[in-house]
């Protein structure tokens, strides 16, 4: 596969939106359009490229993030088409992560929908210029103008239409460049690869001019050159708003926004030609920023000359290769055979295959150079988040924040030969998903894997089956609760130890305090070096961060707690590290157990979007599931309701709404926060949990 001359012209972008908006089958346009396909894939029939799993293929939806390369004109595009279920939404978040550009699609009928917001702030997060294309033009009930003005008032961002759609429903026929003023329409016979310029129809005019009109006041805003030749009514050349236009786009003040139908073969060309002029390259965005050994800060710039920096942004099982790590390379060249550092593992890692992908496909290639997205096969120590650099260099870039799982089952093989091989294939779907948590019950002994909502789990399970051939049974759903402190308490913990053996000793004294809410786990170290020295505090840190991973009432992991190490006293001859991180452990868990502890579970953002004829039956449903409604926002024809829900209610929602609306209605939920279980409900779940 042969790259591009310069770095200037290579363009790293992701597709992302709310799930059935129609990412996988733009990026099937995309590929067919650009040579990379020969035949278009459908999600409908399952052949799509880029959903490659039987899973994806079975359901119709992307599941796992898929990365290809493809050539128009003179850039080379590197896509990555991401999920639109918010149960995996920690693929979006990684792969954001290493983006420069996306291309966030709209349904023209559903418009800006829940998850179209969730991913649109993860981009806002990470700085990232976008442009918007709206799609299903010819669907009933489409609405560009609708589209434009949710993506305004409900994403907080400032779209501007750059082309038009000439009808629309059944009447859509093509396109209208506000820039060049030429109407488009795109061949049926040769499934739109043929496109055709025209005059703009007279009936169409008005609409046009005061569409263009609008675009240049708005470029005019951000554009001094732009502004003069406005305010004086000069005429402004296609290329001087282009320039402009880009300019805003990489600034974050403007989103170019484009239509079309990527189901009927319009409108995708010209949205390529925008991703080439107003999505950025490697040398566009700022140099990546990371910190070297001492934690002080240092840039790499996006140059080839630079020492070699790169992000590994995913992990992933492969029946023929075993791992692959998808890596962005920010600086220098990475090279077949080479050595390189992982320094936050402090590891050597050996570069025995590179790969460039297409979807499921590879292509062994020598090297993989700065601004490209390739893999690496066989990293045995590195995990997702880590970094890679020169073997003389020592660069941490910020790692990727993970989600905390809501959900889990009990899991166990269903014979004794299963046993091994379970444990061995969960341990690789946790590699390749940090959503993915496993762990083991100290009271019952069962395994539980926990995960973002109920099909994410059901997905791997349905992996275990088919992928990895272990036959294993699965309890009901569970909630995944945590456990907090309301009051703040202090204990002592000695550990010591006398006899023939080797005397050990550590004594410490914690004081637990609540800590503000979202807050997570905090340790403070309050004492004299001459009381406990520095080389043992990493140690009782550990003990009681350790400690914090089962609680006092039912042994589910703490949140916002602040342990502070307040006294304490060690032995010149006999304190070790290990005596300390007992003792650790020991104050920690009796300051919890006297710090009235409470449950948290967690809560829900619930959006439900339903016709106005169910709206009171939705409500009241909700109402009896505990949830706090907080809005409902009206459409046409339809009402979105807005709630909060504890999700151990929302077990199974999806049939109850489809009976209480004949299945008219649809739902969204992400995980909100923590939040405390009320005193009478708590000590249900506590009995039911303890078997009392």
């Amino acid at each position: 596969m042969a790259g591009v001359d310069s770095l200037s012209n290579v363009r790293n972008i992701g597709i992302m939106a709310h799930i059935d908006a129609g990412k996988t089958t733009t990026t099937e346009r995309i590929l067919y359009y650009t040579g990379r396909s020969h035949k278009i894939g459908e999600v409908h029939e399952g052949t799509a490229v880029m959903d490659w799993m039987e899973q994806e293929q079975e359901r119709g939806i992307t599941i796992t993030s898929a990365a290809t390369t493809c050539f128009w004109k003179a850039c080379q595009i590197n896509i990555i088409d991401t999920p639109g279920h918010v149960d995996f939404t920690i693929e979006v978040e990684r792969c954001l992560r290493v983006l420069d550009g996306a291309i966030a699609i709209f349904c023209a009928v559903g418009g800006v929908e829940p998850q179209s917001e969730t991913v649109w702030r993860q981009a806002d997060h990470y700085r990232i210029p976008r442009i918007a294309f709206v799609n299903k033009m010819d669907r009933i009930g489409a609405s560009f103008a609708r589209c434009l003005e949710e993506i305004e008032t409900r994403l907080g961002a400032s779209p501007v239409a750059i082309t038009l759609p000439v009808g629309s429903e059944d009447t859509f026929s093509g396109i209208i460049d506000l820039i060049e003023q030429k109407m488009l329409r795109f061949d049926e016979e040769s499934m739109g690869q043929v496109v055709t310029e025209d005059v703009i129809p007279e009936s169409l005019l008005g609409e046009s001019s005061a569409a263009r009109m609008a675009l240049l006041e708005k470029l005019a805003d951000f554009d001094e050159e732009v502004m003069e030749k406005y305010v004086n009514d000069q005429e402004i050349a296609p290329g001087e708003i282009r320039t402009a236009l880009r300019r805003a786009t990489l600034a974050l003040e403007l989103v170019p926004v484009l239509c079309g139908s990527a189901f009927k073969n319009k409108g995708i060309q010209p949205l390529l030609d925008a991703i080439a002029w107003y999505l950025p390259s490697p040398v566009d965005v700022p140099p990546v920023e990371g910190t070297d050994k001492d934690g002080a800060p240092l840039i790499r710039k996006p140059e080839r000359s630079e020492k070699f920096c790169g992000l590994v942004f995913k992990l992933q099982t492969d029946p023929y290769v075993g791992n692959l790590a998808f890596i962005r390379v920010y600086s220098g060249v990475i090279k077949l055979g080479s050595k390189v550092l992982n320094p936050r593992k402090k590891k050597t890692e050996k570069i025995s295959k590179l790969l460039k992908l297409h979807a499921n496909k590879r292509e062994e290639v020598g090297m993989i150079g700065t601004g490209d997205i390739g893999a690496i096969v066989g990293l045995k120590f590195t995990r997702t988040g880590d970094t890679l650099c020169d073997l003389d260099d020592f660069v941490v870039l910020e790692a990727i924040q993970f989600p905390e799982p809501v959900i889990g089952v009990a899991i166990e093989p269903k014979t004794k030969a299963d046993e091994y091989l379970l444990a061995e294939s969960l341990e690789k779907i946790a590699q390749e998903d940090p959503s993915f948590k496993i762990t083991v019950s100290e009271d019952t002994g069962q395994t539980i894997i926990a995960g973002m909502g109920e099909l994410h789990l059901e997905i791997i399970v349905d992996r275990l089956v088919r992928e990895f051939r272990v036959a294993a049974n699965v309890g009901k759903p569970q909630v995944s609760y945590r456990e907090t402190i309301t009051t703040t308490c202090s204990a002592e913990g000695r550990f010591e130890t006398q006899g023939s053996g080797k005397e050990q000793y550590g004594h410490v004294e914690i004081e637990l305090v609540p800590g503000e809410k979202g807050s997570g786990r905090q340790f403070e170290c309050h004492v004299d070096e001459q009381l406990i020295p520095p080389v043992f505090v990493d140690a009782i840190k550990k003990g009681v961060l350790d400690s914090m991973d089962s609680g006092p009432l039912i042994g589910y992991p703490m949140l916002d707690v602040v342990a502070k190490l307040t006294d304490g006293s060690y032995d010149e001859e006999k304190s070790t590290e290990m005596a300390f991180g007992v003792a650790a452990t020991m104050a920690c868990r009796k300051a919890a157990a006297s710090s009235a502890p409470v449950l948290l579970e967690p809560v829900m953002d619930l959006q439900v979007v339903t016709p106005d004829e169910y709206l009171g039956d939705v409500i009241n449903d909700l109402n009896k599931k505990g949830a706090h409604i907080h809005g409902v926002e009206s459409g046409k024809g339809r009402q979105t309701v807005l709630a909060k829900a504890p999700l151990a209610e929302l077990f199974g929602y999806s049939t109850d709404l489809r009976s209480a609306t004949q299945g008219r209605a649809t739902f969204t939920m992400i995980f909100s926060e923590f939040s405390v279980v009320p005193p009478k409900r708590a000590e249900v779940i506590i009995h039911k949990i303890r078997g009392v």
